[in-house]
């Protein structure tokens, strides 16, 4: 089941953040923190592959929240869609435990966003992912200049390197759909 009760909380939890900091700018990191409950585990009493990326929503949610980019998206009545992603997973994280999910924007090109994100235990990361974001109206994605424009960030550039880059290039490669 959908953490509808955690969802809720954290969007609360970024509106007050916002209220009494400064909103977080395109380039800085948005930390929200969970707890790993026992509707998150699997059998193996670590959390479930499948919660970590419901999880991430939590993140994503505050990020989006705090940059002041839903207000726009309920302005301008726009949505956002994850289009791809890919995870890594490196440490379990086991019942109870305390998680730091951070998100953050690595890059965008005319037609999307470029997120990471990660969950962290103790000061260690555990778990990694990288997610092409679109914002859409009418079920079609807006150039991000047109975001950009609206956010007041139209001369900002942040294009994809790195790892990302190589994402987006072999992702692009991938035959769709799959042959199996």
């Amino acid at each position: 089941m959908y953490p509808y009760v955690r969802y809720t909380k954290s969007i609360v939890d970024a509106f007050i953040t916002n209220k009494k900091d400064q909103p977080l700018a395109f380039d800085q990191v948005s930390e929200v923190t969970v707890r790993c409950n026992v509707t998150d585990i699997d059998p193996m009493f670590e959390m479930n592959n499948g919660r970590v990326l419901t999880l991430y929503d939590l993140g994503r949610t505050d990020f989006i929240i705090r940059t002041r980019l839903a207000k726009q998206l309920l302005r301008q009545r726009w949505s956002m869609v994850v289009a791809g992603s890919t995870i890594q997973y490196r440490k379990r994280i086991r019942l109870f435990d305390k998680v730091v999910i951070k998100t953050q924007l690595v890059g965008f090109d005319t037609r999307w966003l470029y997120l990471e994100q990660s969950m962290w235990v103790k000061g260690k990361p555990c778990s990694s992912v990288l997610l092409r974001v679109g914002v859409t109206k009418g079920g079609k994605v807006i150039e991000t200049a047109r975001v950009l424009e609206v956010l007041g960030q139209a001369d900002w550039k942040l294009p994809p390197t790195g790892y990302v880059a190589e994402w987006i290039k072999s992702d692009n490669e991938r035959p769709w759909p799959p042959q199996v």
